[in-house]
């Protein structure tokens, strides 16, 4: 039989590019164009600084620049659609022209998300899972885009068991999202590391990561440089968690995430080929 993870499959992106998941891991460079993210806030939130990173970024091995305008660190200063639009749809024009590289904009807002998919976007990443703008259902719908539903546990009541508690948001917001048109060939899923999870909920997650495979999309892993990784290996924030958030993208594409979401490229995307050649070399691994 066939590995899960590495059994061929294409996500479908809009204006009609897709990518192929399965025998090779995708990187997807973070690219925060905000004063306040928590690792790296104010370093890019210039337009020329922010499309010299992107190209940094995909020179060491990104196929997908995700761009995000508003930062999502606990306690982080909320903005209006106008501010964050300001911020994203410059970069993204600017990309756009210049690279032959997918783009996701990470909002949970529809009228952006609009916005952006005209100016080049392919996917929109929704860290609120559909919870806060259901029309970005009916967006993807109509544009044909990649959409990422995250799992969160903020602003609500979250089931004791981390698996159990992927499946009581998440399942309500594929409902939604299927509901409204999206064909699950666009679908991809990430369970939200440090979303309103503890030190000992992220782990759990990771160490029962290959559970999610029942619902049978592609899973995004987003743990860069995220607190429980400072908390498992002593190190502060930034890039000294780059090796630490590269360990865990190894384990978890072992587990079955197709999708990496990092800082940190080219130590990530090094750690994944070695896994991938591993994986490869098992009997029956490169069907």
């Amino acid at each position: 039989m066939a590995d899960t993870r590495t059994t061929p499959r294409r996500w479908r992106l809009a204006h009609g590019r897709s990518i192929e998941l399965g025998a090779q891991a995708v990187v997807m460079g973070i690219l925060n164009v905000t004063p306040d993210s928590f690792s790296d806030g104010g370093r890019f939130d210039d337009l020329g600084r922010a499309v010299a990173q992107a190209e940094r970024m995909v020179a060491e091995g990104a196929t997908i620049i995700d761009v995000g305008g508003e930062s999502t660190r606990p306690g982080g200063t909320p903005i209006g659609a106008a501010q964050e639009q300001a911020r994203v749809l410059p970069v993204l024009e600017a990309l756009a022209a210049r690279l032959d590289v997918v783009l996701s904009i990470d909002t949970y807002r529809s009228e952006t998300a609009r916005l952006a998919l005209a100016a080049g976007a392919h996917i929109v990443n929704d860290v609120w899972g559909l919870s806060r703008d259901p029309a970005l259902a009916a967006l993807a719908a109509e544009t044909g885009a990649g959409l990422v539903i995250m799992h969160t546990g903020r602003e609500r009541q979250k089931h004791p068991d981390v698996i159990a508690d992927q499946h009581v948001f998440l399942e309500p917001a594929l409902a939604t999202a299927r509901a409204a048109g999206v064909a699950d060939a666009q679908i991809a899923l990430d369970p939200g590391f440090g979303f309103a999870k503890d030190a000992d909920e992220n782990l759990a997650l990771a160490a029962r990561f290959e559970e999610l495979a029942a619902f049978g999309l592609p899973l995004v892993a987003g743990t860069s440089r995220k607190r429980f990784i400072g908390h498992a290996t002593g190190r502060e924030g930034g890039a000294a968690r780059a090796a630490g958030t590269a360990a865990t993208s190894a384990i978890l594409r072992l587990k079955g995430a197709s999708v990496f979401r990092v800082h940190d490229v080219a130590i990530n995307v090094d750690a994944l080929r070695m896994t991938d050649a591993i994986l490869a070399a098992r009997p029956g691994g490169a069907e």
